[in-house]
Order: structure tokens, then C-alpha cells, then sequence
């Protein structure tokens, strides 16, 4: 089983913060459906080119958050989340980035009307076939 996660070595979130964050997304998109199989350890840390031990930490931080569950011997899965968990999960997301791009706009001295509209001009880029299109979900 492969997934996809955009990593950013320079990025200012460490890397185990951005295999958790990628995950999270791909559980409440529905991309990694209940049950599904995601990569060993090992391997993801190969396919990502980073330590084993990165993965681990994000990986046990999912376990731990109820997203995913190790079954011994068998492998790491998502986990059969209750009803209306994807759902809170998704909100969840999307309230932190809303608050990020929120307080950088603030910090900008952009108006509310400003962030509506760069939101609403972001939106088409991904949607109507621009460079984010693969992330458009």
C-alpha cells in the first residue's frame, strides 16, 4: 500500500508534524478509508527518505489520536472510527487553517474582504485546473 504526502524538509513544521497532517487529511477525505492498510514504517520512511524513527513518532501519535490502529502481525490500519469522527476530524482541519491563514492576514493588516477574496481566487486555481489541482479534493 503507497500513499502520497507532500513532505517539506526546509519547511518550518518538523517532518513527523507533516506525515501526521497528511495522514489526517487523507483519513478525513475518505482517502484512507476505515480498514485500510497504510505503509509499515519502514516503509514509508523509505519511500519518504527519511528515519524510520520520524515516522514512528507521527504513526504513534495517530494510533494514540484513534485514527490508527496496529494490529500485531498484521500491519498499522485506519481505524474503524465512530460515527460522525471523520466528520469532527475534517471540522477539525479546516478550523486550524482557517486560523493560520486568518492570523497571517491579520498580521498582513488584510481585511476580511482581502482574505475572502484570495481564498475565493485559491479555490478556482485548484479547482479549475491549476498547479494545487492534484490536491483539490
Amino acid at each position: 500500500m503507497s500513499i502520497v504526502l507532500d513532505i517539506d524538509p526546509a519547511a518550518a513544521a518538523p517532518i513527523w508534524r507533516q506525515i501526521e497532517d497528511g495522514v489526517r487529511r487523507l483519513v478525513a477525505s475518505g482517502s484512507l478509508p476505515p480498514g485500510a492498510a497504510v505503509p509499515s514504517v519502514r516503509e514509508l520512511a523509505r519511500s519518504l527518505r527519511v528515519n524510520p524513527a520520524t515516522v514512528s513518532k507521527a504513526y504513534q501519535l495517530l494510533s494514540d489520536a484513534g485514527l490508527l490502529v496496529v494490529r500485531r502481525g498484521e500491519g498499522t490500519f485506519v481505524a474503524e472510527l465512530e460515527s460522525g469522527a471523520r466528520d469532527a476530524e475534517r471540522a477539525r482541519l479546516l478550523a486550524e487553517g482557517a486560523a493560520r491563514l486568518v492570523a497571517v492576514a491579520r498580521s498582513m493588516g488584510a481585511t476580511k474582504a482581502e482574505t475572502n477574496r484570495a481564498v475565493d481566487a485559491a479555490w478556482r486555481e485548484f479547482t479549475e485546473g491549476g498547479e494545487g489541482t492534484k490536491d483539490a479534493r
